[in-house]
């Protein structure tokens, strides 16, 4: 019992700190220790025909920038692939929202559907814009500029290879197609289909890779190669967020000759859009749990009513469970943006 007290004391004390500092170096490390991160990544190896049909083996290969990109890094074992009703909660808001876009889940184990997952794959499938593919990294990543760096083997040095392969694909991804990446626990709630070379700032300090998007026009290209450029230049597996964030932010920097978020004008960046954080990410990571307090229910929905899309950050309240028929900000965002998902996950989401 003491054990657990002490414990319990120790994880409040990291979690405040956390949710109270401005030190970036010791929010890092706060990181190192809360972040959690399969280290299985012997999936990407393996080139079957088992699973998801694979996107470059489709005759119907996606459209330049008419897609929105999800991705899937995790390795599924024998029990088969899992995709939970939050996650394909963000898939069919995307959907809805988005009926002239083509919305790609992009998964990278092999295994088929687990049993659990086989009715939301169902559901999601019952919309005409939702294509579920898999990519074989190896393949993928041939005749890109990331070609010989990933052969190289050093994202497989990485302490955080899920994570960081996530960051990879979501750049690489849109190289070569154009359109928009959003994470998985992204819930769309208006259209995204007149954005285009845009991403939306996480606070005033940075610039997020949660939902982003870049088109194969000239700025479009310029953007996605400078990415790609930085990636391969700047990246470390002991860093959690330089990957993903860090090359964004670095990236526009440097097109837009200032070191301050607030200053990314579109006219300073050459016709790219940086969102106020109130557009994708109106609820900060160190205030996420406002997504599932009752208590504060109006204030919280008066923060979302300008957000074109909202981050629930998963990584943090992935285990905090909610009741379907709750009136919390989350449950209440669910049951009018992914009806199906919400309807068909039981009683807790």
């Amino acid at each position: 019992m003491k054990k657990r007290l002490i414990l319990g004391f120790v994880c409040a004390v990291l979690l405040f700190i956390i949710m109270t500092s401005n030190d970036n170096t010791i929010v890092q490390k706060i990181t190192d220790f809360i972040v959690t991160d399969s280290n299985d990544v012997s999936c990407y190896e393996v080139s079957t025909t088992y699973g998801f049909p694979h996107l470059e083996s489709d005759s119907k290969k996606p459209i330049l920038d008419k897609n929105i990109f999800f991705h899937e890094t995790s390795c599924f074992g024998e029990k088969g692939i899992i995709l939970n009703p939050r996650q394909a909660c963000a898939v069919e808001s995307a959907a809805i929202m988005n009926p002239g876009t083509t919305i790609y889940l992009l998964f990278i184990s092999p295994s088929p559907i687990s049993v659990e997952t086989k009715e939301i794959v169902k559901l999601l499938s019952s919309y005409p814009n939702v294509k579920i593919r898999r990519i074989y990294p190896e393949t993928y990543t041939k005749e890109t500029p990331l070609e010989d760096w990933y052969k190289s083997g050093v994202l497989m040095k990485s302490k955080w290879r899920r994570s960081h392969m996530s960051d990879v694909l979501r750049y690489l991804t849109l190289w070569k197609y154009g359109g928009i990446y959003l994470d998985l626990d992204v819930v769309v709630m208006t259209s995204l289909e007149n954005l285009t070379n845009f991403a939306g700032a996480e606070d005033w300090d940075d610039v997020a890779a949660g939902v982003m998007g870049f088109s194969s026009n000239d700025l479009g290209r310029r953007m996605a190669e400078a990415c790609l450029r930085d990636l391969k230049k700047n990246f470390r597996g002991n860093d959690w967020g330089n990957n993903g964030p860090g090359v964004i932010t670095r990236t526009l920097q440097k097109i837009c000759s200032t070191k301050y978020t607030q200053d990314m004008s579109v006219s300073r960046c050459h016709g790219f859009k940086v969102f106020p954080p109130s557009t994708f990410y109106p609820i900060h990571y160190k205030k996420w749990k406002k997504y599932f307090e009752k208590d504060k229910n109006n204030s919280t929905m008066k923060l979302l009513e300008q957000a074109r899309a909202i981050h629930v950050w998963n990584k943090l309240s992935k285990s905090t469970k909610v009741q379907v028929k709750d009136d919390v900000p989350y449950s209440i965002i669910a049951r009018k943006y992914c009806p199906k998902v919400s309807s068909n996950c039981g009683d807790h989401f």
